[in-house]
């Protein structure tokens, strides 16, 4: 069954040129124009990866995303005419898995959907493995694709799946910033400092009390997992 992406996005002309390039690289596609029917979409079909226009006509955007974001882990692409950094920032604080500035080119996009889905499932380099950290209060299966807690699942988006199976793979190791932005994302980023401290925050909120040990602060450096891996 080939991958499914949604394309939301208002302008019919920009929809339809992202559904031939994207059909073209063998993906199917869905596409709407309104934010009211992404998400009835998004809680009635299986879609691998939403591409989503912050700038809709009926509901704004951010709130797509948010709710989204609720809805489960499905990858997100936020489109925009918004150029700054903080405009960024404000994206992936709310859950975004990557920021496309508009004009774009569509072949970017493409590339960019293939990134983010390949970093949603795995990269693929090597043996996926399981451990357990913190006498066996976290575990991080990447066979499986999942993070469990004290036995309940943490649901978190690619961005924050790969944050903390780069931290789990040496636990008490340092990473800073750009390293782990290049983990996540493939590639720099103007203002990636910015952009991991938005992800690890998020991160922590979903971990929980147990968060802030977990995903410890080393200041002026980076992130370290402060949990040892079990024997």
């Amino acid at each position: 069954m080939a991958t499914t992406v949604l394309v939301v996005e208002d302008e019919k002309e920009i929809r339809d040129l992202l559904r031939r390039y994207l059909e073209r690289a063998g993906y199917g596609v869905v596409t709407t124009g309104s934010g009211a029917e992404a998400l009835r979409l998004l809680g009635e079909r299986a879609v691998d990866l939403t591409l989503l226009d912050l700038g809709l006509p009926d509901v704004d955007g951010d709130e797509v995303l948010r709710e989204a974001r609720e809805q489960g882990a499905v990858p997100v692409v936020v489109l925009t005419a918004r150029t700054t950094v903080e405009d960024r920032i404000h994206g992936l604080r709310l859950g975004a898995d990557d920021y496309v500035t508009k004009p774009f080119s569509p072949t970017e996009v493409v590339l960019r959907v293939g990134a983010v889905l390949q970093r949603a499932r795995g990269s693929g380099k090597g043996p996926a493995t399981a451990a357990s950290y913190g006498g066996g209060r976290l575990r991080v299966d990447e066979a499986r694709h999942e993070a469990l807690l004290d036995g309940t699942p943490v649901e978190l988006t690619p961005t924050e799946w790969g944050l903390l199976t780069k931290l789990a793979s040496v636990p008490g190791r340092v990473y800073s910033r750009y390293e782990l932005v290049n983990r996540v994302r493939g590639y720099e980023f103007a203002g990636y400092e910015r952009t991991v401290d938005s992800h690890v925050k998020n991160l922590r909120h979903k971990l929980g009390p147990a968060g802030p040990g977990i995903v410890e602060t080393v200041l002026g450096v980076g992130y370290r997992l402060g949990w040892s891996r079990d024997p």
